[in-house]
């Protein structure tokens, strides 16, 4: 018990000695002075569009944000950090194909879905910790894309608005 109470006064002490330094409980390691950020919205340049995708992974990302961080989303122009880009690419291409009788042409046994996302991230603070990236996301489906489309974007959108995050917050 006596260790448990100095571990607990240790913690407490450096937190008030240090109120300058970066604290992360959830892996990312935001600067104590960093208050705010900006998210632009991420335009769908890709030449295949679907028309919700812009809308449904800004606010990914933005909710990525705001359920892992003490950060305030702003719009104003002094924001302590902003995060732009636009959807670069939105893809479908056949994974393996399926042989078919008489002469009819193959058709996919499964299919791919990516996404790429060129991002920049300005940290207005600190610019050594900003960064251009593209990234890019994919999942595999059998079926037709209509069936599945929404869902494979959610979680394309999940994974890389983690890898973002992690690019952008975490310094690994």
């Amino acid at each position: 018990m006596k260790r448990i109470q100095v571990l607990f006064v240790a913690i407490i002490c450096f937190i008030l000695i240090c109120p300058s330094c970066k604290l992360s409980l959830n892996g990312a390691s935001i600067p104590a002075n960093m208050k705010t950020i900006r998210v632009d919205f991420f335009e769908n340049n890709a030449a295949l569009v679907v028309n919700n995708l812009s809308t449904t992974f800004t606010e990914a990302l933005k909710d990525r944000i705001r359920n892992t961080t003490r950060l305030s989303i702003v719009r104003s122009e002094e924001a302590d950090a902003v995060m732009s880009g636009s959807i670069t690419d939105y893809n479908i291409a056949p994974v393996s194909i399926n042989a078919t009788a008489n002469n009819v042409a193959p058709i996919a046994g499964a299919s791919r879905l990516s996404i790429t996302v060129s991002v920049k991230y300005i940290d207005n603070l600190d610019k050594k910790n900003s960064f251009e990236q593209t990234f890019t996301k994919t999942e595999n489906f059998t079926g037709d894309i209509a069936t599945h489309e929404q869902t494979l974007i959610a979680d394309l959108n999940k994974q890389l608005t983690e890898d973002i995050f992690n690019k952008a917050f975490a310094n690994w």
